[in-house]
């Protein structure tokens, strides 16, 4: 297929260039042009605007938020202006239910095709082409984009015919995750406190009751206060809060624990970790105990 790709951070940059190796025709845009610069080299074609990127069938965007997707979606050379009746947006970014309800009534409009398909893994799994796509959109538009998932992902759920379902699905999942990292460094702190060598523990927890990959991912990261470079930064992870927590408001869910996390965020960037991985919450608990690294 021919496809555009938008937004060339470490996942995307590894997504565009899997899509390349699967022998699709790949344009890429990012802000830093630099980054664009690296995949000419791979084969992608360089768009010096986002509806450069847009003479496609299909153009993915994965930006850090809804404020940078809108940035390239709306205005004189933006994907609406852009893209061709008939052409498909897959906004490949954790956005917000609301964003994704407007760009769904934009995108039919302009008589275009919008597909939410956030992504869980993180970049090692983005460059093994193993992450899980959580697809959602009008069955034409998801089947016709099957193959570009088949690129970049192990697996592709699909949850719903109403594109919003998705951005659900992943900020429920972000939600999830958080609250594991929270709860690793709230128990690996009491039993370091009690003098249980942190990393022992981990690998107690992980080769009993808690064998998930996550427990495991996250949990290394703790005990080993590897932080840096960010997977996944921390104002990301305080965003995806926000924005659970929003959705939850709209349909009068409480979440309890998401409130807890977002002042865990707060608390976490208040004392400068702008540049951390969102795991480092984690780490708050044994500060909190008075433990030393």
């Amino acid at each position: 297929m021919k496809v555009g790709f938008i937004g060339l951070g470490q996942m995307g940059s590894a997504m565009a260039s899997n899509l390349l190796k699967a022998g699709h025709a790949v344009t890429v845009y990012n802000r830093s042009r630099d980054k664009a610069e690296a995949l000419a080299v791979e084969g992608a074609k360089v768009a010096a605007s986002p509806a450069e990127a847009c003479d496609n069938e299909a153009v993915f965007t994965m930006l850090a938020n809804d404020d940078a997707l809108s940035a390239v979606v709306h205005g004189d050379q933006g994907l609406i202006a852009g893209l061709a009746k008939g052409a498909i947006h897959i906004s490949a970014s954790t956005i917000s239910v609301a964003m994704s309800e407007r760009l769904t009534r934009e995108h039919a409009e302009a008589g275009q095709r919008f597909v939410a398909a956030p992504v869980f893994g993180r970049p090692e799994a983005a460059a093994a082409a193993k992450l899980f796509i959580i697809a959602a959109g009008a069955k034409d538009a998801v089947d016709a984009v099957s193959p570009l998932f088949d690129a970049i992902g192990q697996r592709t759920f699909v949850v719903s015919e109403e594109p919003k379902a998705a951005s659900l699905v992943k900020l429920s999942g972000n939600f999830m995750i958080a609250s594991t990292i929270e709860t690793l460094g709230e128990a690996m702190a009491l039993a370091e406190k009690g003098g249980v060598d942190r990393h022992q523990y981990l690998d107690i927890l992980t080769s009993t009751l808690f064998t998930a990959p996550i427990f495991k991912t996250y949990g290394g990261l703790i005990a080993d206060r590897k932080f840096e470079p960010a997977g996944f930064a921390a104002p990301l992870g305080q965003k995806d809060i926000r924005l659970a927590l929003a959705a939850a408001e709209s349909l009068n869910v409480p979440l309890p624990l998401a409130s807890l996390l977002r002042d865990r965020f707060l608390t976490l960037l208040a004392h400068g970790g702008e540049k951390l991985d969102w795991s480092a919450v984690g780490a708050l608990a044994a500060k909190d105990a008075g433990l030393k690294d």
